[in-house]
């Protein structure tokens, strides 16, 4: 008989295990939804510290006004109000390299960077960590690759949560290599890079969520299960004061149709010579 085991959760005629718990008994009333999200993925309960800075960092992700996640969410339950999960799906589906798939990619390339490094970080200066950046900011130059979690197309003199999260890390006891190598980018930035890019709330989000030691391949997860709770709150928006028909009509009565080019057929020579 083939097994399948899962250490996540399991029930019987009369219980429910999550965990390694009994869910009625042990976590309901006793957990928050915060603290069961990362002790899913880290299969550990997070200490009272990390509790905050996880709950903050999602707080900071839930929502950014009307960007196209939350746009694709309304047009959705506007073309299919039957489907709520439809509607949210949509939104989750635009979470990528522009628009929160930035947390994953900001942690991913700190981690390589943190992970190459053959020495005690725990003793390093912010001159050290300076000097990693400037390293590192060099090597993505000469290879024009972009860096992720610099720059925000709104918050152009820098991002408000940036500094927040950063101060509730350091509050907490878990300001680590990530966070710290992440503040020298900002620092370093301008003289290697010759622009004034400002650390957005995305980046910080994913170093922040990889100094507690959260796998780093899952940490888009994390941006996507804060923004589930914005795009609930756009989707009840669009029920009652909707603007999904405003955004489609707007779209539909200013598009200009160009057609293509005429472009003649290819002339068949295929049976020529035969």
């Amino acid at each position: 008989m083939t097994d399948y085991p899962t250490g996540i959760g399991t029930s019987d005629l009369s219980s429910i295990s999550l965990l390694g718990q009994d869910l009625s008994v042990d976590l309901l009333g006793k957990v928050t939804f915060g603290e069961l999200a990362f002790w899913l993925v880290a299969k550990r309960r997070p200490t009272a510290a990390e509790g905050r800075v996880f709950e903050a960092v999602l707080v900071s992700l839930a929502d950014h006004g009307f960007t196209p996640t939350a746009i694709a969410a309304r047009l959705t339950y506007y073309s299919a109000p039957d489907s709520l999960q439809g509607a949210v799906a949509a939104g989750l589906l635009g979470g990528g390299s522009r628009f929160l798939g930035v947390t994953e990619d900001t942690g991913l390339y700190l981690d390589a960077i943190v992970q190459s490094l053959d020495a005690d970080t725990t003793a390093f200066d912010d001159s050290d960590w300076d000097e990693v950046a400037r390293t590192a900011l060099h090597a993505a130059k000469a290879e024009k690759r972009r860096i992720p979690g610099l720059g925000h197309p709104v918050h152009k003199d820098g991002d408000p949560r940036t500094p927040v999260i950063m101060r509730i890390a350091d509050e907490e006891g878990t300001l680590g290599p990530h966070l710290r190598l992440f503040a020298a980018i900002g620092r370093v930035q301008h003289e290697v890079l010759g622009k004034n890019l400002p650390l957005n709330g995305a980046g910080v989000a994913g170093a922040a969520l990889a100094d507690l030691g959260l796998p780093v391949t899952m940490l888009r997860g994390f941006a996507l299960l804060a923004r589930t709770a914005g795009l609930l709150g756009h989707i009840r928006e669009e029920q009652v004061s909707p603007i999904g028909p405003d955004v489609y009509y707007s779209v539909d009565r200013n598009a200009t149709y160009v057609p293509p080019p005429v472009v003649p057929p290819t002339p068949d020579h295929s049976g020529e010579g035969a």
